[in-house]
């Protein structure tokens, strides 16, 4: 077997202090509004569920995960643009999903932009479906805000 990087498999492990600034990074090349390292480091300090995904030693993505009262909130899942369409968004989600089933969750939530269609296919794909919208929820250019669309998905 080579050793190449695309040869091996990605890992699924914790999130660390350590790997806020790489998730910054990774933040602030996918969003046009991004989150602040602060805003990670909170979720850390609030004992959010973050995982990162990482392939040859290198930050591919990361997953954050609230829960509480029988139900999650998936706050974030993204992957840096070079990885997209590789199967790591999905990997994160399905150990969120994994996560969230061994805390007795009976339902999970999250919150996509309408025009995050690859996002919306993939969430749709493994079986949440839109319950609602959330109007000028995002940040969108030009002063404007655009709506989120509602997911849920059964667990």
């Amino acid at each position: 077997m080579s050793a190449a990087s695309d040869v091996l498999v990605p890992s699924v492990r914790p999130m660390n202090h350590e790997d806020l600034e790489a998730v910054a990074r990774i933040e602030q090349q996918s969003y046009d509004y991004p989150w602040s390292t602060g805003i990670f480091r909170d979720c850390l300090l609030a004992g959010y569920l973050c995982l990162v995904i990482e392939q040859a030693g290198e930050l591919r993505g990361y997953g954050i995960l609230s829960v509480a009262a029988g139900e999650a909130h998936v706050l974030n899942v993204c992957v840096a643009p070079a990885f997209r369409r590789r199967g790591s968004g999905l990997g994160l989600l399905q150990h969120l999903i994994t996560e969230a089933r061994k805390a007795r969750v009976k339902r999970m939530f999250l919150e996509v932009r309408p025009s995050n269609l690859a996002a919306i296919n993939m969430y749709k794909g493994i079986g949440f479906a839109t319950i609602g919208r959330r109007r000028d929820y995002y940040r969108a250019a030009d002063n404007r805000r655009e709506d989120a669309l509602v997911l849920a998905l059964t667990l």
